[in-house]
């Protein structure tokens, strides 16, 4: 049998039954392949970062380990920013590359580069291989280190001659693993002494939670234990429902103002996640002075990464979470129960509170001109089902987002790393995965720019999507973190924000879907978005909303 046999019959031994590509010439012997393998469905992207951005949240949504399918050295170029982004957000994938026949390596031909060495700083482990013999165990060592903990792309260059070299040795899978390791009753018993003693604990939790399924047990914990929670500053995922009361946001991105929201609390859990990821450096620590601190994780190598801690345990998450919960229901006595529910009667308080105060900003806006992003959201959430998927890349609007939906970790799929356009190019993976359900993806008109393609494979391939941009012709992050630059350094301030806005021409975002062919409208006002979306309900296959929104004030 010859090597692409071998690779594609790997790909049926690990249970894929879809790849995201873009191809070549190189990749020619695994298109044509394809045609004997009619259960695997290939979805073509226009650009090589597309492929990898919906495979990353394909791995996501699914549970399963994605493949991306990429074209020598620039097509590997053109992905590595979305190979970053899977990298950071724990997304289980197969990155593979055609190589050009390794025969001609020492005549330099046209598009050959050294693609292992360009792919290992993004990827878990990188491979070239040299010998049709060499396939079957690199693609049995390439799924197995992919959802090693932490989770992540792997890289595998495929030389089209090795791809039809004869071979003896077929495809191979690691067997029947059962990875799931028990955290150590002694370190368990240690944060629970720790949770215990606390007065006001704080929890900061990760996507890993709800990779691994945790984020019931995590509700438990809260509520059994009256702690505020936190997620990270970027979130792949919702590890607690977003309007659980005991859920005060998200971690900021700078140390000093991390210590000083964790110095309202006595001990902090971090759980399943990198902890911290800044933006912009302060001298000295992230966590305040007299905090104790625990940390639960599923791999050795996030442990104590970058704080000293108190108490650590290694363990399969929801394992922890159990053994956690089981020792603090022998430990808590009647005080501490009557203090975790004044604690989280009083989260529900302040959340009401927060809940009013947001909804008298909202009226005093409703109906300017340009609309609030409040307003397109509140719109857009009270027409749609209340069963669709949401993809966010809102960057400045995720509050108003949070407020109009409903999010848990079921319905809730973001990105990583701080590279934008993954939100059009990840909704292609999430439809793909979960086709019984609408996908709503939300992306700022700058973010949408980077992945625009997205659309035509979305059309290509029939998938139920809404894109919704929200367009206020400017990058507003950009000129958000301008004015924290400008007082960080004591540079001036009150002057133009320099090549930010979207303008001179302005972006026109139907036009594009429809020379696409995604229907599509451009809308003003929250009636406008009513009548829009009744139209796209009425219809099948992807649809875009060009959202007129405000920008900076």
């Amino acid at each position: 049998m010859r090597g692409r046999q071998v690779f594609m019959d790997s790909l049926v031994a690990h249970g894929t039954q879809a790849i995201f590509g873009n191809p070549g010439t190189t990749e020619n012997p695994l298109l044509d392949s394809l045609l004997d393998y009619p259960d695997i469905t290939y979805y073509v992207a226009l650009h090589e970062g597309i492929a990898v951005g919906a495979a990353s949240y394909y791995a996501r949504a699914s549970g399963k380990t994605a493949v991306a399918n990429l074209h020598v050295a620039p097509g590997l170029g053109n992905a590595i920013g979305m190979i970053y982004g899977a990298l950071k957000g724990a997304a289980p994938m197969i990155v593979t590359a055609g190589q050009q026949d390794t025969r001609m390596r020492l005549r330099d031909p046209v598009l050959r580069h050294d693609l292992v060495a360009m792919a290992q700083p993004v990827t878990k482990w990188a491979v070239e291989a040299q010998y049709a013999d060499e396939i079957a165990p690199i693609m049995r060592r390439a799924f197995k280190i992919a959802i090693e903990p932490p989770a992540g792309p792997v890289f595998v260059a495929l030389p089209i001659n090795v791809m039809e070299q004869e071979t003896d040795i077929g495809a191979v899978t690691a067997g029947e693993l059962y990875p799931r390791n028990l955290p150590a009753a002694d370190g368990v018993a240690r944060i629970v002494e720790l949770l215990v003693a606390s007065e006001r604990p704080a929890i900061v939790t990760g996507d890993e939670v709800v990779a691994a399924q945790g984020s019931t047990l995590l509700t438990r914990l809260v509520e059994l234990t009256g702690a505020a929670v936190f997620t990270e500053f970027l979130r792949t995922s919702q590890p607690i429902a977003n309007h659980h009361p005991n859920l005060r946001g998200r971690i900021p991105p700078d140390g000093a103002s991390i210590a000083q929201l964790l110095s309202a609390y006595d001990c902090v859990l971090l759980l399943g996640g990198a902890f911290f990821e800044e933006i912009w450096f302060d001298a000295g620590d992230s966590l305040p002075p007299g905090i104790t601190v625990a940390q639960i994780e599923s791999a050795p190598s996030r442990l104590a990464h970058n704080y000293s801690l108190d108490a650590g345990v290694v363990g399969h998450l929801p394992e922890c979470l159990r053994a956690l919960l089981s020792g603090l229901e022998e430990k808590v006595d009647d005080t501490y129960r009557s203090g975790a529910r004044q604690r989280n009667a009083e989260f529900l308080s302040v959340n009401r509170s927060e809940a009013d105060d947001y909804a008298t900003q909202f009226e005093t806006r409703r109906g300017a001109a340009p609309m609030s992003p409040g307003e397109a959201f509140h719109a857009i959430a009270t027409t749609l089902p209340d069963d669709v998927l949401i993809v966010d890349e809102t960057v400045t609007s995720g509050t108003d987002m949070g407020r109009a939906f409903a999010l848990d970790q079921n319905n809730f799929y973001s990105g990583r790393g701080g590279g934008i356009g993954q939100g059009l190019a990840g909704a292609l993976g999430v439809s793909i995965a979960r086709p019984q359900h609408k996908v709503v993806v939300f992306s700022g008109d700058g973010s949408a720019m980077y992945s625009i393609q997205a659309l035509w494979t979305a059309a290509h391939h029939e998938l139920d999507i809404l894109f919704v941009i929200l367009s206020n012709r400017e990058y507003r992050v950009l000129k958000h973190n301008l004015d924290i630059y400008r007082s960080r350094f004591k540079a001036l301030a009150e002057r133009p924000y320099p090549h930010m806005d979207l303008t001179h021409p302005e972006l026109g975002f139907a036009n594009m879907a429809r020379g696409m062919g995604v229907e599509a409208r451009t809308v003003a006002s929250a009636d406008d978005i009513t009548s829009a979306l009744a139209v796209a309900q009425s219809q099948a296959g992807p649809f875009l909303l060009d959202v007129l929104i405000a920008g900076k004030p």
